[in-house]
């Protein structure tokens, strides 16, 4: 049995894809004046809101991300906990098993988008972009949660709903499940567990 689970949040906590595609969609409008398909925008889910902005050539980062940060919460209707995921937190927080999260939302954005589902006192540790230096796909924001956890990679298994998560988990030497919920495929992914609900998460634990 693992000694530790780390989750990601978007994708795999909440379900906050309408949230950050249409935001996103709205912010590129008012700023390049053009409307991209959403489809088109997929590429932004699962890294920091920063490298998506400058991956669509938008010039002034710091000015525009604020704003997009902002224009997420206007979508706020949108988001929710995927079905069972609340449960199994609390299952795993009662366990013997170390929880954490490891996202690239900033510390601000998981405030504002994380905290109103009351579940952050369930993860022993929370790292987010501004913790680290480097990002998923890197590994270091993984390491960094595991070494706070005081448990070894090989004993870990971090959930995550993109390939950016698969190879932060592989790069770090932990294994990844996929939550089946958030990619809707299984496409290009390596898992060591594919979930295709939150429940399952618990059967390991047996």
């Amino acid at each position: 049995m693992y000694k530790a689970i780390i989750f990601d949040v978007d994708g795999t906590i909440l379900d906050t894809e309408k949230a950050i595609l249409k935001s996103l969609q709205k912010i590129l409008l008012h700023e390049q004046n053009k409307e991209y398909p959403l489809e088109e925008l997929r590429f932004a889910l699962g890294i920091p809101g920063k490298e998506t902005l400058k991956r669509l050539h938008i010039s002034d980062v710091d000015r525009v991300h604020p704003n997009w940060c902002k224009a997420v919460l206007e979508f706020s209707h949108e988001v929710s906990l995927f079905h069972g995921i609340e449960r199994v937190i609390h299952d795993l927080h009662r366990s013997q098993i170390k929880t954490g999260i490891v996202t690239s939302k900033t510390k601000q954005e998981l405030i504002d988008e994380f905290e109103p589902f009351s579940l952050s006192s369930f993860f022993e540790h929370t790292i987010c972009a501004n913790d680290t230096e480097k990002h998923k796909p890197h590994p270091e924001p993984l390491l960094t949660c595991l070494e706070r956890l005081n448990i070894d990679p090989k004993n870990s298994l971090y959930i995550g709903d993109s390939i950016y998560d698969m190879q932060c988990a592989q790069q770090a030497g932990v294994k990844f499940g996929l939550a089946l919920w958030g990619s809707k495929t299984t496409e290009g992914f390596e898992a060591d567990h594919i979930f295709t609900e939150p429940k399952e998460i618990l059967e390991i634990m047996k």
